[in-house]
């Protein structure tokens, strides 16, 4: 008896050891990026709030290169767009996102995808939506109304569609799209529907005023991207 309450003990020990090294990959901090800042003309960008909060800037995270190939690197967690660039009615966003080297700057994937709907970019209020592909063939469409909300859960799920990287250090590449078609907003990845929501649930209290508005890049912390073709197309 004495036996199997030590083998228990050990076993709840080991699982809460796991767990607690869970949390803490989970909530690696960000960090800063040398030389950073925005370097490509007429783009702007503004760090998450929780970043924010925690004394992280722009300054933190860098953009280079031109709008045809932009180079993000961060850094704390950051949306990237440039004002002029507006979507309306139904319409398809989309980009190409290179990894050069997979969780070359973290110890688990961060995501990287494209933003849609942006209200009051640069504020304390903004709003916007993305879908983002992590280097694990996983996916994740979340938005801020200003607070933070998901559509595919806290952690996204996982799609085959999604490329994944062969291993850490190794290059991969994502074809990201969302798209505001009637009454329902689609994130497509590499030419495939990954995920399909009413717009009533995006456009709502508490989230995105209209699917209308700025688009542009969102890109996790400690994360690094060559992002081409961005654009935006007419349903």
């Amino acid at each position: 008896m004495m036996r199997t309450v030590h083998s228990s003990m050990l076993a709840a020990a080991a699982v809460a050891l796991v767990g607690a090294a869970g949390v803490a990959r989970a909530q690696d901090s960000a960090r800063a990026v040398g030389g950073g800042g925005i370097g490509v003309a007429g783009w702007v960008g503004q760090v998450d709030p929780k970043e924010a909060a925690a004394g992280q800037t722009v300054a933190n995270a860098k953009l280079a290169g031109t709008a045809k190939s932009l180079h993000a690197t961060t850094g704390p967690a950051i949306a990237y767009w440039n004002p002029a660039n507006q979507a309306n009615g139904d319409y398809t966003v989309r980009a190409t996102f290179r990894e050069p080297k997979y969780m070359s700057l973290n110890d688990h994937p961060h995501p990287y995808g494209v933003f849609i709907g942006g209200h009051e970019m640069g504020t304390a209020q903004q709003s916007y939506l993305y879908c983002a592909a992590y280097g694990n063939g996983n996916f994740i469409v979340r938005g801020f109304g200003p607070e933070p909300f998901q559509l595919n859960g806290r952690r996204g799920e996982a799609n085959a569609a999604v490329h994944k990287a062969p291993a850490a250090g190794a290059p991969v590449t994502q074809d990201i799209a969302l798209s505001v078609k009637g009454d329902r907003v689609e994130c497509a990845i590499n030419g495939t529907v990954v995920g399909s929501y009413p717009k009533a649930d995006v456009v709502a209290a508490g989230r995105l005023k209209s699917t209308d508005g700025v688009y542009g890049i969102r890109m996790s912390h400690n994360t690094e991207a060559i992002v081409s073709g961005l654009s935006v197309s007419k349903q």
